[in-house]
């Protein structure tokens, strides 16, 4: 599947909505899981805010990538965030749309308070 890339540098990210654990089978509440690690996946809502335009976003992180307390409003970092497009058929009907997923998602406010401090 194709991965893209998507470069944080000049955008401002905070947290919309805190981690959640993603669920893969909505009818059976079963949690999804990296099939590489084994790791427990979140997503985590974000505010992406670029060039005058803002949209939230909803990325799926592993458990081990979140670093933090990530609160609402918390501005972040997105460490290797790529987008995937993705399609599929259910009940006849097709959907499509892109996901998002990042290797951590680290809150800046503790980087923040260091580097004042130093």
């Amino acid at each position: 599947m194709r991965q893209i890339p998507v470069d944080t540098s000049a955008a401002m990210v905070m947290v919309a909505q805190p981690p959640a654990a993603k669920v893969k089978d909505r009818r059976t509440g079963e949690i999804a899981t990296d099939p590489e690690t084994g790791v427990r996946m979140m997503t985590v809502d974000v505010l992406f805010a670029s060039n005058g335009e803002a949209e939230v976003l909803s990325v799926t992180v592993p458990e081990t990538g979140i670093t933090g307390e990530l609160v609402m409003g918390t501005p972040v970092g997105l460490t290797g965030l790529v987008a995937r497009p993705w399609e599929n058929e259910f009940n006849g009907q097709k959907r499509h749309g892109i996901s998002f997923r990042a290797v951590a998602v680290t809150s800046l406010v503790q980087a923040a308070s260091t580097s004042k401090a130093a």
